[in-house]
């Protein structure tokens, strides 16, 4: 089975950190774009890093550029995303996409060819 598989989720305190997972099954992650995306109650699923197919390229949402780092292990086939630092605000089911684009291209979601299920990332006190 072809997938995508988050984990490294669950509840910190403000200014904690957690690492998430991102791991393919079935298929090899190195011809891929990776991003991150996270979704909070009521909100659109938004954009937060990206990692480029041989790890070169990143970029980063604003208001986390300083506190979360992506990165990826090929050998592994597994995407990572650090987040540190971390506010009530990050507060989101976090999934990961693989795409065939750049980068820069930022897809719409129906173009990206796998998602995984998603982890919940709760920061509260």
């Amino acid at each position: 089975q072809l997938q995508l598989v988050e984990s490294g989720g669950g509840l910190v305190q403000p200014g904690g950190s957690l690492r998430l997972s991102c791991a393919a099954s079935g298929f090899t992650l190195d011809s891929y774009t990776i991003y991150w995306f996270r979704q909070a109650p009521g909100k659109e699923r938004e954009g937060v890093s990206c990692i480029s197919s041989r790890g070169s390229s990143t970029n980063y949402l604003d208001s986390v550029k300083g506190r979360f780092t992506i990165s990826r292990d090929n050998a592994k086939n597994t995407v990572y995303l650090q987040m540190n630092s971390l506010k009530p605000e990050d507060t989101a089911v976090y999934y990961c996409a693989a795409t065939g684009f750049v980068c820069t291209v930022k897809p719409a979601l129906d173009r990206y060819n796998f998602w995984g299920q998603g982890t919940q990332v709760t920061v509260s006190s």
